[in-house]
């Protein structure tokens, strides 16, 4: 069989499975085990994490790993590592392999930072040498300069997550593999690590990268994988990817349901032509519902692609007479949106009380350009489209 190139990640069939949780050693679970096999029931045996997984990548490949929890990410990962091994399939990992899955992974903490560094590389198979090359900007990067010879164990878990990262990053293994992790640091560490992980894409690394953040996953990854029940549900390009997997996630509220004071009728989003909203062209909100109560307070509307943050929000003060059918439209001149699903949220919102809380309403399709690609390593925080007309000239 030919020699994979260095970096390459080839996962074949894999499979893998968990014994159910065992029974308490109380005598009333046992007697209610016991009387659960005496009627028939089925014995719990095992769950499966992954079911026939095919996963490939290659050398210089940022590879994002996207479902909800539970869905088995964390258990690939673990496997493309090595901490565990598939039930059933095959496994090549060619080069070495730098993984932070946990707080404290690769860190044993009775050693000291410079220790950990140290056994760190040794473990990745790199000479001393290189290692010491390394071992200033991995300090650095962690920030823990003055606590560089204290046990780890000693020190915060900000600190272990910055060491820890710092040296899967910085001794620059062919191979790298992140974890929800950054998650435990500050915005502008993880803003950092973003920055680092760019860096190792660049020099040839090949990344998977697992994150709930789907902003920073499609910033950094040109490929998704969603796993769903522990299957490939969608492999393909991050945008599109990510596109079925906020659909799947966004539960849109049931029309007529009340919230409040406030039974919602209607929600829609439609184009000047009663049609489908276009790219930059006028487009109509309505929201009709029924008050009881006369009170006052501020409609707003928002527009978001899943369950992230808002795209954009409008709000507009007003009166609720008591017991009426209020119809309540918002003209956009210019709809800055491009082509893709979005879902229409809309609450109202007063100092007394939330007549109707922040939902989901509606789910609605843009017919337009899809979003400009952005250059390698910027992140695009949010898809707006900005139409706009370039010129350049020499000076004279």
């Amino acid at each position: 069989m030919p020699t994979l190139p260095e970096g390459t990640i080839a996962a074949t069939h894999i499979w893998k499975r968990f014994r159910a949780d065992p029974s308490r050693q109380l005598l009333r679970d046992r007697l209610s085990t016991l009387g659960r096999q005496l009627q028939g029931e089925r014995k719990r045996g095992w769950r499966w994490a992954l079911q026939d997984v095919d996963f490939v990548a290659n050398p210089g490949e940022a590879v994002g790993l996207v479902g909800i929890n539970g869905s088995g990410k964390s258990t690939l990962l673990k496997i493309l590592t090595q901490v565990m091994y598939p039930y059933a399939g095959r496994l090549e990992v060619s080069g070495r392999i730098g993984s932070i899955i946990e707080v404290r992974a690769g860190i044993h903490p009775e050693l000291s930072g410079r220790e950990n560094i140290h056994l760190y590389g040794t473990m990745l198979g790199l000479p001393r040498r290189q290692v010491a090359e390394r071992f200033d900007e991995i300090v650095e990067f962690a920030q823990i300069e003055d606590a560089i010879d204290r046990q780890v164990k000693f020190y915060s878990s900000g600190m272990q997550m910055r060491l820890g990262f710092g040296v899967a990053a910085f001794l620059e293994p062919e191979v790298l593999l992140v974890d929800e992790v950054l998650a435990v640091g500050d915005a502008t560490f993880q803003q950092r690590c973003i920055d680092r992980m760019r860096v190792v894409l660049a020099q040839g690394t090949t990344l998977v990268f697992v994150s709930h953040d789907l902003a920073t996953v499609e910033g950094v990854c040109d490929r998704a994988v969603w796993l769903r029940d522990g299957v490939v549900a969608e492999d393909g390009p991050v945008r599109d990817v990510l596109n079925s997997y906020r659909q799947a996630l966004e539960q849109v509220a049931e029309l007529g349901a009340r919230s409040g004071s406030i039974e919602l009728l209607e929600a829609t989003v439609r184009g000047r032509d009663g049609f489908g909203p276009r790219t930059n062209e006028p487009c109509d909100v309505r929201v009709r519902f029924h008050n009881i109560d006369r009170s006052a307070g501020a409609i707003t509307i928002g527009v978001s692609e899943g369950t992230a943050a808002p795209v954009f929000m409008l709000s507009h003060g007003m009166s609720l007479p008591g017991d009426a059918e209020l119809d309540v439209r918002c003209e956009i001149e210019h709809l800055p949106l491009p082509r893709g699903r979005y879902y229409l949220w809309v609450g109202i919102l007063s100092r007394q009380g939330d007549p109707m809380g922040w939902q989901p309403v509606s789910h609605f399709d843009v017919i337009g350009p899809d979003l400009d690609e952005s250059p390698s390593g910027i992140v695009r925080q949010a898809p707006v489209y900005v139409a706009a007309d370039w010129a350049v000239s020499e000076s004279a």
